[in-house]
């Protein structure tokens, strides 16, 4: 059985003015460890694609996007994970994206 679970964490902020933007960001695990071949989508609230960033090799990943309601869905071999969300200005959103079989 594959779980998915999402909570706080991801890349550092350091020299991004979040007070301009609205953030979503994250890292991707697989049972603990780093998704470094993978892929997440950023969804509109209707389930709609809007972007779509590779992970970087630590798993990392970040969106800049309008406020509102969005989700995110990591794909990678095999495995999916989804996560929803609302975005604001000067409020990121940090993701832990883990799949645990």
């Amino acid at each position: 059985m594959i779980t998915c679970g999402a909570k706080a964490g991801g890349p550092s902020l350091d020299g991004i003015d979040v007070s301009k933007s609205a953030i979503v960001q994250g890292i991707a695990l697989i049972s603990g460890e780093p998704v470094s071949r993978g892929y997440v989508r950023l969804l509109d609230a209707q389930g709609d694609f809007t972007a779509e960033v590779p992970t970087s090799s630590e798993g990392q990943f970040r969106f800049f996007a309008s406020p509102g309601q969005w989700s995110v869905r990591l794909l990678t071999a095999g495995a999916t994970c989804e996560a929803e969300f609302s975005l604001r200005i000067g409020e990121p959103v940090d993701l832990v994206l883990e799949i645990a079989s």
